[in-house]
């Protein structure tokens, strides 16, 4: 069905972000995580499989990262011999600039466009050093497997300061993407001011939209909070105080990203707007796993 609603151009598409288990994991370790993660999602009412592919972002920023970063399992290959069990269509992110050429051009040979979509990720800073460009890898796509369903990423925060990210938008649409998936949202008046350019340049310019989807991103302590601000995610100051003075800042972040996604929705309903969420926790404790869960349990509601 996930395939249908991104081309149909439908809103409500709900996906979950996981991140393969670390590089180096024994293969006994790496059969128990992906059986939990697959205990945990099967039930679920999902149109998708998130997968990402972490690459180092040192060259983003000067600040030290919160957590050390730590390669992980190729996403592609994690999800062919580990997760066939939860049957539902992975989207697989590939950070091009991290891939030959021969390697990109294996993957889109390989991957099935029945089961599989892609997100290219381009490089994390201007300075960073990439074996493809982003141009290279979307015209690799095009000749190789064009028939695989191709997203690219927005991030709302940059229009903020930028304001072209509605343009970025369009622009990928012209290189073949069918949808978007942000990056975590906890800034909601970014993704409206980005919904709202998005809608009028479409409008005025007669190009249909195509979904987009918000990624929400439960917060459950302090170090992650501060990792996800280094990640580039935007936390308005007010909010960013009520989740430090907070009680139980894990049920908080939940709350809020929930009236986040409502808020959004409501938006974008009244123009006819296709978004969906894509709902991570970009922690690896089990109290922010399981609530993210409770947030997906939530939105699907």
């Amino acid at each position: 069905m996930l395939l249908e609603k991104i081309k149909n151009r439908e809103s409500g598409i709900v996906l979950y972000g996981i991140t393969p288990p670390k590089k180096g994991t024994d293969q006994e370790k790496v059969e128990e995580i992906s059986t939990k993660q697959i205990e945990r999602l099967q039930s679920l009412n999902l149109d998708g499989l998130v997968l990402y592919d972490i690459q180092d972002e040192k060259s983003r920023t000067s600040e030290a990262r919160p957590f050390p970063f730590m390669e992980t399992l190729d996403a592609f290959s994690y999800s062919q011999a580990h997760l066939k069990g939860l049957n539902i269509p992975k989207i697989v992110y590939r950070a091009v600039g991290k891939y030959s050429e021969t390697e990109l051009t294996e993957f889109l040979e390989t991957a099935s466009p029945e089961e599989v979509l892609t997100v290219f990720v381009g490089a994390a800073s201007k300075s960073q050093d990439v074996t493809l460009t982003m141009s290279q890898a979307y015209e690799l796509r095009s000749k190789t497997n064009s028939n695989i369903l191709l997203g690219g990423v927005t991030i709302p925060e940059r229009h903020q300061s930028k304001g072209d990210e509605h343009l970025r938008v369009f622009d990928k649409i012209k290189q073949g993407c069918s949808f978007f998936v942000s990056q975590g949202v906890y800034d909601v008046n970014a993704s409206k001011n980005l919904l709202s350019e998005y809608y009028y340049y479409g409008k005025e310019n007669n190009i249909p939209l195509v979904p987009i989807l918000f990624t929400l991103t439960p917060c459950g302590s302090v170090k992650t909070l501060e990792f996800m601000k280094w990640l580039g995610i935007s936390i308005p100051k007010w909010l960013e105080n009520e989740l430090i003075h907070s009680d139980d800042i894990l049920q908080q972040s939940v709350d809020y990203s929930e009236q986040s996604w409502l808020e959004l929705k409501k938006f974008a309903d009244e123009k006819n707007i296709p978004i969906g969420c894509n709902i991570e926790s970009v922690a690896i404790r089990k109290v922010e796993i399981d609530a993210s869960i409770e947030l997906l349990n939530r939105i699907s509601r």
